[in-house]
């Protein structure tokens, strides 16, 4: 895919993360092409496509993940490829996988995400309305329940910018709405957004970018 958008958010807390002229090859294959865009505090970007055209591939690289073939990325003007730990604390990324331990219950799930921030896991549960479940092993848990869990744990998180690949994969209606609150009040605070779907989110005032 080639493209390129710039955006610009409310000066509140200097975050910016920058794609310049990036390209990645996959094997032989080239899934992105000369795309640049610039995500700066309070914005939320909602990549659309067809499976295949990058939008994934794009998640990695601005999580740094994933290196560049071509183009560079920077974080408040520095290379997150020079440290990806240092960079991870900046970043929380939600992908297909829900990545929770199947044989912890919900709460001690939610203890050990909050294990860096020290951020009590009592909003977390409630958000998407997790408390009925929080003595559950994960393993009896649904599709739907797991991805709620999956996407409650981005409040125990002190990282500006979110990554979210199909947040609201096997969410209901009712948990879409919800999870629609937590990302607008992330942005309220100077938060940033990256999301990749093929379903509208509960956004509003997004920036859309098709790939493929």
């Amino acid at each position: 895919m080639e493209g390129q958008i710039a955006t610009a958010g409310p000066d509140k807390s200097g975050y910016e993360v920058r794609a310049e002229d990036v390209s990645v090859m996959r094997g032989e294959r080239l899934v992105l092409r000369n795309l640049s865009l610039t995500v700066g505090s309070g914005v939320a970007i909602v990549l659309t496509g067809p499976n295949g055209s990058g939008k994934t591939t794009l998640l990695r690289v601005l999580a740094g993940l994933i290196r560049p073939t071509a183009g560079r990325v920077s974080w408040r003007g520095g290379n997150p490829g020079n440290d990806v730990a240092e960079h991870g604390e900046h970043v929380a990324y939600v992908g297909h996988q829900d990545a929770v331990k199947l044989g912890l219950t919900v709460t001690e799930n939610l203890k050990f995400a909050a294990a860096v921030s020290r951020r009590p896991i009592e909003r977390a549960l409630a958000c998407l309305r997790l408390e009925p479940l929080a003595d559950l092993p994960v393993r009896r848990l649904s599709a739907g329940q797991r991805r709620r869990l999956a996407l409650s744990r981005l409040l125990l998180s002190n990282a500006p910018l979110w990554l979210l690949d199909e947040p609201t994969l096997a969410l209901d209606a009712g948990s879409i709405d919800r999870f629609g609150t937590m990302l607008a009040e992330h942005r309220r605070t100077g938060g940033m957004i990256v999301a990749a779907t093929h379903v509208p989110l509960p956004l509003t005032d997004t920036i859309s970018f098709q790939l493929g």
